[in-house]
């Protein structure tokens, strides 16, 4: 079953979207992340601004992850880092995106948000007390018919806290096999995390302890090899590794 179609439900009007229906990647939303290997979570690859690891085809934005070294080890592999900071921020709202996930050990890729004043990206605030909310994320290590939501956020002593991934699994196969579409409700209230229209998590955004989580988020979209958390990928990881991203749309 392919999920094409989407409706935001009564009382959401479309604000934003990018279809990524022309030649490249739209600037005016985008911006590649430039790191070492190991930046993030001691991850394997170097995030490049390459036309080889984000493109438009099909009218897809891929993500591609590239083995480009001999070993599986760290800083052999090229991949991209995403994001909308500066550009393109909500607060609130229903963000949902058609996607085909990459699998396999060591492939972690993600759809994710972060404060806009986190200071990595110009801003003024450190991690976590910036907020992060996860979209999704797949560890290809575990399982590639899985996917999680989680929130991460600083708390009363400024220490990092987190609402603890919940995760969804697919009936049958794997996230790389077909699209599926992911959905974020966030209000002032609460968020609801969706796969192809079925709820598998919410958590109660109105206490004082989610403040964080009170103001304006950028995208980002990656896919990470191997590090803390990842896993390490080997002789059975397919290369390269792609993710695909019909569309990406915001509701309020």
């Amino acid at each position: 079953m392919t999920h094409t179609a989407y409706d935001p439900g009564s009382g959401y009007t479309l604000v934003w979207s990018d279809e990524f229906k022309g030649p490249t990647l739209n600037e005016d939303n985008w911006n590649y992340q430039v790191e070492k290997a190991g930046r993030f979570n001691e991850e394997w690859q170097r995030y490049v601004h390459s036309t080889d690891n984000a493109y438009i085809e099909d009218d897809c934005l891929v993500i591609e992850a590239i083995h480009a070294g001999n070993a599986h080890s760290h800083d052999q592999y090229t991949s991209a880092r995403l994001n909308t900071a500066g550009k393109q921020s909500w607060k609130y709202g229903k963000i949902a995106a058609r996607m085909k996930l990459p699998h396999g050990k060591g492939i972690w890729p993600a759809f994710w948000m972060l404060g806009a004043n986190i200071d990595e990206n110009g801003g003024d605030t450190p991690w976590p007390q910036c907020g992060e909310i996860d979209i999704l994320e797949l560890y290809g290590t575990e399982d590639d018919g899985v996917v999680e939501a989680n929130i991460h956020y600083a708390d009363k002593k400024g220490e990092h806290t987190q609402m603890g991934a919940k995760s969804f699994k697919l009936d049958s196969g794997k996230f790389a096999d077909e699209f599926h579409i992911f959905e974020l409700e966030w209000t002032k209230d609460h968020m609801i995390w969706s796969v192809d229209g079925e709820e598998y998590t919410r958590v109660d955004i109105s206490t004082k302890e989610y403040a964080s989580f009170h103001k304006e988020f950028f995208f980002l979209l990656n896919i990470a090899v191997g590090g803390t958390y990842a896993g390490r990928p080997d002789e059975t990881t397919p290369f390269p590794q792609r993710m695909y991203v019909d569309w990406i749309r915001v509701y309020q």
